[in-house]
């Protein structure tokens, strides 16, 4: 267990938390010291027999009445910050986000383009620059959602708007593993497709190794542009949760290094069989089908948990 203290006299951020736990659990009068822990809110102390008891219970209590913040994920069983711990869960839902279906249906279609040069050196450095620019935009990404949860603050309404939207595109990839790509979908839109086969034939036929590499590092960053629809979803929500830590700005930046490396591993690791294997695989309806499903399981469940059960992220 962690224990953080805070002074509120000297930290307006920790003074702002306590004015808003306290309104959300009915306390109508500050003071201090206040202990917040396994969702309650204490105010005072009168002595070890009352106070102390009271604190003691809560930290005995068992952490089975908190399951509404775990969120069960196929093949990966209960997701929770309690169980896991923040570093594991960044690194879990990295790795989650790494699996969505606009990155690997890039990738695969790269790789399998490459593979008819027969060239394992050049396959894994066209492709490796790619993924390395695709990582360095995406910490940016996760970056840039982060200050501004910073600036907006721990404000009840954020949660709720990202709870909702959450929620919302959950539903939404959930709707695709029935009925793929009908209707409303967060995919790579058809007309965006054929932009970027012609600028994998252009890798493809680049007389030098230096006009395949801005080729691809252009492709990267045009990539993760188009496939917003398809990322935004994980690193709002895990950025806004991070917040809810209140961690100091070392700390935010290397949970998202790490969180951003997990996102990664997924395409290091496809990377790394397509070139040893030269493989001309491209993903599949049915298996895009299913990272929806994960993806839509994993996104609607945090949403709920913004929604409805907000100090189990920040405790």
């Amino acid at each position: 267990m962690v224990v953080r203290v805070y002074d509120v006299g000297e930290d307006p951020a920790a003074l702002e938390r306590l004015r808003q736990l306290a309104t959300a659990h009915g306390v109508p009068v500050l003071g201090v010291p206040a202990f917040y822990l396994r969702g309650e809110l204490l105010v005072g102390y009168q002595s070890a027999e009352t106070s102390g008891a009271q604190i003691e219970a809560l930290l005995d209590r068992s952490l089975a009445g908190s399951e509404t913040g775990t969120v069960m994920v196929p093949l990966f069983g209960s997701l929770s910050v309690h169980t896991l711990g923040l570093p594991l869960f960044t690194f879990t839902l990295g790795l989650l986000d790494g699996l969505n279906p606009c990155s690997m249906w890039v990738l695969l279609l790269m790789l399998s383009m490459l593979a008819s040069l027969r060239d394992r050196r050049k396959m894994a450095v066209i492709a490796g620059t790619f993924v390395a620019v695709e990582g360095i935009a995406y910490f940016l990404f996760l970056a840039a959602w982060l200050n501004l949860f910073l600036a907006v603050g721990l404000s009840r309404a954020s949660q709720i708007l990202l709870g909702g939207l959450a929620c919302a595109a959950g539903m939404i990839n959930l709707k695709d593993f029935v009925a793929f790509g009908r209707g409303i979908s967060l995919s790579i839109p058809k007309t965006a497709k054929p932009g970027i086969y012609a600028k994998l034939r252009g890798i493809l036929q680049a007389d030098s190794l230096v006009a395949a590499l801005v080729g691809s590092v252009v492709l990267a960053v045009l990539v993760q542009l188009v496939e917003l629809l398809c990322t935004t979803g994980f690193p709002v929500l895990y950025t806004r949760i991070l917040t809810l830590r209140q961690l100091g700005r070392p700390a935010y930046y290397g949970y998202i290094l790490l969180y951003d490396l997990a996102y990664m591993l997924d395409d290091v690791m496809v990377l790394t069989i397509g070139v040893i294997t030269l493989s001309h695989h491209r993903l599949q309806e049915r298996e895009g089908r299913w990272l929806k499903l994960l993806s839509g399981i994993v996104m609607a469940g945090l949403g709920a948990v913004l929604l409805f059960k907000p100090d189990w992220l920040a405790a």
